[in-house]
């Protein structure tokens, strides 16, 4: 329970923070996680990315402040719009009306309540699962850089993943696989705070030449084993967050998350899900 206690003051100081910055590596600490990590559970398990549950209660709050008669630059400038033009597009974004109309009094708008964290006991299906001490290991592929806002990628990884298929890196990068773990490698979230990346990638100790080089730290692994399309992979992810996490006796540790696929067939993969943990 503590771990979804430590969820719950997170969006406690969500709320808290509405009118001002919420500072993403400050929920991290708060859940005792990344704030890279703390977005990933939080998609998986709201359904929704954190910035835009953050957009919601914001306009959700500014639907209130108007309704009761707050000019609408005042409403604009609270919640972070320096721009009532910006303010005019996000707010009908999300309730489908101009800030004025409501002003105005009779037009409907959507309440999105501040959510609460639970553990929730579903139907039993099984997830195979194996708790893994690996030494650090060296990786070389290409990359790109992740934003912040972790929904910005969306287009980033699928796009780089395209381009290595395109001009033959992942050909390439085959030759070069000769250490463990053995499989084409996703690899996301590297780097310090300032500098998270995704690699596509083949743990190697041959020479990198032109390609770029990451080290993978030490750490221990929650490794879940799944098969199906390729894609298949994130609703494994996601069942890996949100079903055995909460209840595991483990957390995230301050490492990437890995993607191992273990054969090239795209319909038909073999694949596993690398999560750093640590006990609680």
């Amino acid at each position: 329970m503590e771990w979804v206690e430590r969820l719950n003051e997170s969006v406690g100081y969500i709320e808290e923070h509405l009118t001002d910055t919420v500072d993403y590596e400050r929920l991290g600490q708060i859940a005792c996680c990344s704030s890279y990590h703390y977005q990933r559970m939080f998609t998986y398990m709201v359904g929704l990315p954190l910035s835009e549950y953050i957009r919601r209660r914001r306009m959700s709050l500014a639907a209130a402040d108007l309704q009761s008669g707050e000019r609408v630059l005042d409403v604009a400038l609270k919640y972070g719009y320096s721009s009532p033009t910006a303010f005019n597009r996000a707010f009908q974004a999300i309730h489908g009306v101009t800030p004025s109309a409501v002003r105005s009094g009779g037009a409907s708008v959507r309440a999105y309540p501040p959510i609460t964290f639970k553990i929730e006991v579903k139907g039993a299906q099984e997830m195979n699962y194996r708790i893994e001490k690996k030494d650090a290991f060296r990786i070389v592929g290409v990359s790109a850089p992740l934003e912040k806002e972790l929904e910005k990628n969306f287009a980033t990884v699928p796009g780089l993943w395209g381009r290595a298929a395109a001009d033959g890196t992942i050909q390439r990068l085959a030759g070069l696989m000769n250490a463990q773990p053995m499989g084409l490698l996703g690899v996301c979230g590297c780097g310090d705070r300032e500098d998270w990346r995704y690699y596509i990638a083949v743990s190697s100790t041959l020479p990198a030449g032109e390609l770029e080089e990451y080290t993978v730290p030490a750490l221990t692994w929650a490794i879940f084993p799944g098969s199906g399309k390729n894609t298949d992979i994130q609703e494994l992810e996601r069942r890996a967050v949100v079903e055995w996490l909460p209840t595991s006796g483990y957390e995230y540790a301050d490492g990437p998350d890995v993607e191992v696929y273990l054969n090239a067939d795209p319909e038909n993969a073999r694949f596993e899900v690398w999560i750093p943990v640590r006990k609680k």
